[in-house]
């Protein structure tokens, strides 16, 4: 099940982190950077279900 509520621990960091890892690359670049994030974190889901309704929920 997708998990609704607020589930990190420091998301302004994490946030800030994330803003750091795109500073000062193309916007090919960027994109590339995302879709690695993307693949890695849906690794540690791994759940086929949940992905399915993250990528739903973000679509809307």
């Amino acid at each position: 099940m997708m998990k609704t509520e607020l589930n990190l621990q420091d998301a302004d960091t994490f946030y800030e982190q994330l803003l750091n890892a795109h500073e000062g690359l193309s916007a090919e670049a960027s994109e590339q950077l995302n879709m690695r994030l993307i693949l890695l974190l849906a690794n540690q889901v791994g759940d086929a279900a949940v992905l399915r309704d993250c990528i739903e929920s973000a679509k809307n």
